[in-house]
């Protein structure tokens, strides 16, 4: 009888035993031939990589580029006894009203973003918060209609990409603005205007960040030579050839007596003779660009280029130039003035300070229109053209800046006409923009030759690499001979002439007004441009300054608009240490109060 039993539970046993092998057997051959969800042995971590930074050349970060995230979670995840609890300590740790989040919650069931713009900073707190959170218990499993169980928490998610302007308005509307492209659920930036723009291939970002390897039992990745890496190339940083601070202390200039003479606009520019680097191209008209308004679009336009007018008196040194440089006139010839009033055909020319008799180079120097018109007939109308083209007239002025208007000039077949001539000789009957007036003066203090203006002095890449700006070669328009010829006549002129508010002591310093009406509905207006465009020297240093003003309503004579701009400006480069008078000639200069004030 106990044998009997011992056999039973034997046999009972293999049969479970046998039953339990029959059962794994099954499960094995299910699973060969069944898909299968295997966690996968590699995995890979990416990036972004990030938009390039605008740099003062010394060393300020103008614009810059900051990641972006989004703070998502699913409502039906947080516990409904402990969603306020989520909602004070989301508040507190996000700085969004408590209203607000409670809103978003219940908008929908299910996936919610709480906020699409979370900075660096905020996105480590609020993934803290998400830690902490979970630790209270706030969320908890729902079920899906398919029996899945889900649980997610809060979740910090790169989103995008935002510009960020440090100083405000500054160096705007150089600097220029981007706008936002939404790219696969990233926004990404580009640029519209200004440097944004120009330099906008050059400041995107290269590539993206990817590592793909084998991972550890922790889920780290296992980097060695099977591993596919490609790595983060940011956008080129963009180093200008401007400093902040003498930037930031020319537009306050351009500010001040923006408001003293009730002007639309004053434009300054401050370039280096010998290099064509920009060192100050300062608006009077600025905006925020991150915040841009209605009333800032006037103020988007970079008007030092994207503006052309009808330049005045300004161009009379050009002109005369032409005419010395092909040996057609002496400084020294005499002209007749016509006592201030003077018909040639159908226009009558007027001067503002009437002469009889008047030297051909004073006639730059108290800017007689009489005086240029007649002496302007010496030149055929191929020679007066392609002259003021050699000084860059009708051609891109070279600046590294988008959208720049050319301007125009009359026709050689036109300029064979006695009346075309001489219209054009006092600047009327062309137009210009400021920049490309500032290069064509700085022939005068560079030799007789003609350079671009260059407002960035290099690109800089991840590794600090330097890449200086491709600068094309300067050409020689006039010869040095004439170029110095002018430059004296051109200083006669701030001493003795229109331009004496600009004098300085201990420094050479020279320069021509212009002051033209504005042209409107098919006539000449009230209204005027005014202009000083000159240089300022000392032993060493050499700069081409130009300022124009658009439209001064108290007073519209250059001599007292434009010029104590230019002044208030080398003043400020003497402050500066740009600029260091001699202070043997400073002491020796008897300075007199200016006639034209």
């Amino acid at each position: 009888m106990r044998h009997s039993n011992k056999s039973k539970k034997i046999l009972a046993l293999f049969i479970v035993l046998m039953f339990g092998f029959i059962i794994f057997l099954m499960v094995m051959f299910y699973t060969a031939l069944h898909d299968r969800d295997i966690p996968s042995i590699f995995s890979e971590d990416t990036a972004k990589a990030q938009r390039g930074s605008i740099v003062s050349a010394d060393g300020f970060h103008i614009a810059t580029t900051q990641k972006l995230y989004k703070a998502v979670v699913n409502t039906r995840n947080i516990d409904p006894n402990k969603e306020e609890l989520f909602i004070q300590l989301f508040s507190i740790y996000s700085g969004i009203d408590p209203v607000e989040i409670r809103q978003r919650l219940h908008t929908r069931k299910g996936s919610v973003t709480l906020s699409y713009h979370i900075s660096p900073k905020e996105a480590m707190y609020l993934k803290t918060l998400g830690f902490e959170l979970r630790r209270l218990g706030v969320f908890i499993e729902y079920e899906t209609a398919s029996g899945d169980r889900i649980l997610q928490g809060l979740n910090i998610i790169e989103s995008g990409e935002a510009r960020i302007y440090p100083y405000g308005k500054l160096l705007t509307p150089l600097l220029g603005y981007p706008r936002k492209i939404e790219e696969e659920g990233y926004t990404r930036v580009y640029g519209i205007k200004g440097l944004e723009k120009f330099f906008d291939e050059e400041l995107n970002p290269q590539q993206n960040k990817t590592q793909k390897a084998r991972r550890d039992v922790n889920g780290y990745l296992i980097l060695n030579k099977q591993s596919d890496f490609k790595r983060q190339i940011n956008g080129l940083t963009v180093k200008l050839n401007i400093p902040i601070m003498l930037q930031a202390r020319v537009e306050a200039i351009t500010d001040r007596i923006k408001d003293q003479l009730q002007a639309d606009e004053i434009i300054a520019t401050v370039m280096d003779s010998r290099t064509g680097k920009i060192i100050t191209l300062a608006s009077s008209n600025r905006f925020d660009p991150s915040h841009i308004r209605t009333s800032d679009y006037p103020s988007l336009n970079t008007n030092a280029i994207e503006y052309s007018y009808e330049p005045g008196s300004v161009v009379k040194p050009i002109i005369f130039s032409l005419m010395l440089d092909r040996g057609l006139i002496n400084p020294y010839d005499m002209v007749d003035g016509h006592n201030g009033r003077y018909t040639m055909g159908r226009k009558t020319i007027v001067d503002e300070h009437p002469f009889h008799l008047i030297s051909a180079e004073d006639v730059i120097v108290h800017s007689s229109n009489i005086g240029i018109a007649q002496l302007a007939q010496k030149l055929n109308g191929v020679e007066f053209t392609e002259g003021l083209e050699r000084f860059g007239f009708t051609h891109f002025s070279g600046i590294d800046l988008p959208y720049e208007k050319r301007g125009s000039l009359p026709s050689s077949t036109q300029l064979n006409n006695y009346l075309y001539k001489a219209i054009t000789a006092y600047g009327y009957g062309m137009r210009a923009n400021a920049m490309q007036l500032v290069k064509a003066f700085n022939v005068f203090n560079n030799g007789g030759k003609l350079i671009n203006p260059m407002v960035v002095d290099s690109l800089i890449d991840d590794n600090d690499r330097a890449i200086p700006m491709q600068v094309q070669g300067p050409i020689q328009v006039i010869s040095p001979a004439t170029a110095e010829r002018m430059k004296q006549i051109l200083i006669k002129t701030v001493n003795e002439g229109t331009g004496t508010v600009a004098k300085t002591p201990g420094l050479e310093v020279g320069g021509k007004t212009g002051t033209a009406h504005i042209a409107k509905n098919g006539g000449y207006s009230n209204s005027y441009h005014t202009s000083f465009i000159g240089f300022a020297n000392d032993s060493k240093h050499h700069y081409t300054i130009g300022i124009m003003v658009n439209n001064p309503r108290t007073v519209y004579f250059a001599s007292i608009t434009a010029v104590p701009v230019f002044k208030a400006i080398v003043d400020l480069m003497v402050e500066e240490k740009y600029l260091l008078p001699d202070p043997v000639a400073a002491a020796a200069t008897q300075v007199t109060p200016s006639e034209h004030l």
